[in-house]
């Protein structure tokens, strides 16, 4: 009889970067893996956005997000892979013993060889947006109104201004518009917007609708139910500009406003957090500051694309199947040599932070976030003082995440370097 009570791995979170992380350490050779997911069914945010637009790197075609999803539910199954549905995970310790908690088995501990977080993320409430006015109804975040319009069957309004240029605020736009809302406006505080530029043109331009830069909701009309805002242009320091109020009637305002890391569970375990990203710190084998322990996905930091996510999260897997089959306790004097990867000009963080050569696969990609527009611009990639690559890009924006591919074979010829610096120099 099997001791339900351990597990080689424990995946927190049963959405993309869960489910990718999950077969991958099947197919590597782990023994019983548990998928721990709150929600009632796998795939994770998947689940609402029904438009199309995923897997055209994975799986070379153009599916909706539950396609996409469902690719690798069937492989979870196919592989006899363990998970649990509408369970909550109260607590980690360090020493990877898992306290979860669900209505069939109450209060339970699983202890764990490995753990995977791939907790995902959340989005910035209002809270943190110091918008004055009253808090009528009528607020919502875009990936709330997301899962009322895709998946519950309900409208939230008919009159809609959107803050913020976030892909999901921008999907939203367009999926607001064809179920017959009018949205009036979208409004972006900074002088760029947060999405990727194919959103902005099938979501907003292919529909009319505007994109108002470097604007502000800076009041807000209703008590009971929301009957308008005002908006306002700022300045550079992001402060309004006294004469550039515009009010809009509106029944709805949709908050995109930013994505945050979940990280509660891995703060709380002791994990190092990065302040840039809000993910753990991770190495060439995405293994937190605590052996054994991995993360992958938007609980890493927030990606663009799912795709990425699943590439991440394989990754993942393997490493913390890697990890259980070896029992890797204290590794050679060779592999605690670590490289420090640094974000130099322009760039805002690297994923990973640190690499280890003789841990390395014989290829690290290395993806990275610019902190604003730069226009005929270098990608530069330094090893200590020394320039090693230097890539021409027409433009980099902080919507799309950028990246670098390092070799094994390219590392192993500087056995004394010390640090790796990514940044972006003017052309």
């Amino acid at each position: 009889m099997i001791d339900s009570t351990w597990a080689d791995i424990v995946i927190i979170g049963g959405g993309p970067a869960g489910l990718a992380a999950a077969v991958a350490a099947k197919k590597n050779g782990a023994g019983r893996i548990l998928i721990l997911e709150r929600d009632r069914e796998l795939g994770g945010i998947l689940n609402q956005c029904i438009h199309n637009g995923f897997g055209l790197h994975t799986f070379k075609e153009e599916l909706t997000g539950p396609e996409y999803a469902e690719r690798f539910i069937r492989q979870v199954l196919e592989l006899d892979i363990e998970y649990k549905l509408n369970t909550m995970v109260m607590e980690i310790s360090r020493d990877k013993a898992v306290t979860a908690m669900n209505r069939e088995e109450g209060l339970f501990e699983i202890r764990a060889r490995a753990v995977i977080l791939a907790m995902g993320c959340r989005e910035r409430p209002r809270g943190a947006l110091n918008i004055p006015g009253f808090r009528p109804a009528g607020i919502f975040s875009a990936g709330t109104a997301q899962r009322l319009v895709n998946m519950e069957g309900y409208l939230p309004g008919r009159e809609v201004v959107i803050l913020g240029s976030g892909d999901i605020g921008l999907i939203m736009a367009r999926r607001m518009t064809l179920e017959g809302a009018k949205v009036k406006v979208v409004a972006e505080l900074m002088p760029y917007s947060g999405g990727l530029k194919r959103n902005i043109v099938q979501c907003l331009d292919d529909y009319g609708i505007p994109l108002k830069l470097s604007h502000t909701v800076i009041d807000i009309k209703g008590k009971e139910r929301l009957e308008g805002i005002t908006l306002a242009e700022v300045d550079g320091r992001g402060k309004p500009i006294p004469g550039t109020e515009e009010f809009y009637s509106c029944d709805t305002l949709l908050l995109s406003v930013g994505l945050i890391p979940e990280n509660e569970l891995s703060g709380g375990m002791g994990v190092e957090l990065n302040p840039v990203t809000s993910g753990p710190r991770v190495n060439e084998s995405l293994e937190t500051s605590i052996e054994g322990v991995f993360a992958c996905g938007n609980v890493l930091h927030v990606h663009d694309l799912v795709d990425f996510v699943s590439e991440e999260a394989a990754a993942a897997g393997r490493n913390a199947a890697a990890y259980v089959r070896e029992a890797r306790e204290e590794e050679d004097r060779e592999a605690k040599k670590r490289i420090r990867l640094t974000a130099g000009t322009g760039v805002r963080y690297t994923v990973p932070e640190t690499v280890s050569v003789s841990r390395m696969d014989e290829h690290l990609t290395v993806r990275f976030r610019v902190g604003g527009v730069y226009k005929n611009c270098y990608v530069s990639v330094c090893f200590d003082s020394e320039k090693i690559s230097r890539r021409r890009k027409t433009v980099v924006a902080p919507g799309e995440m950028e990246e670098i591919v390092l070799t094994k074979e390219q590392l192993e010829k500087y056995p004394d370097l010390e640090e790796i610096n990514v940044r972006i120099e003017e052309a």
